[in-house]
């Protein structure tokens, strides 16, 4: 089964200040052989962080970008919400990871597997 990677608008707006296209190749390349990589972030409703490298600031995962996804395991399908540098922000509010879980149980009531 095939898998897909699917991005919101705001992510599709943002990734490119972030990673040039052969290094989000590499990223996704690394997704797909290991779909749960990032830590499950509590209260999101199964989101995940992913730490990665910014080539561009010379940083390693620990101080480089953050990718928040979905992995839809049954669907084989990576939902890329956002990308930014820690340096941007460290964590997510307390609004914003509500948003996330609000936004996922609709798709998901939708789609019939909530």
């Amino acid at each position: 089964m095939r898998t897909l990677f699917f991005e919101t608008t705001s992510f599709t707006a943002t990734v490119g200040q972030y990673l040039a296209d052969d290094e989000y190749r590499l990223l996704q390349s690394y997704m797909l052989g290991h779909p749960e990589v990032g830590d499950v972030m509590p209260r999101t409703g199964g989101f995940r962080k992913l730490r990665w490298f910014d080539e561009r600031r010379g940083k390693g995962k620990r101080g480089g970008l953050r990718v928040i996804y979905y992995w839809l395991m049954n669907d084989r399908q990576f939902w890329m919400f956002a990308i930014y540098d820690k340096d941007e922000l460290k964590n997510l509010t307390s609004e914003q990871e509500k948003t996330l879980k609000r936004a996922i149980e609709a798709e998901l009531k939708v789609r019939g597997t909530l």
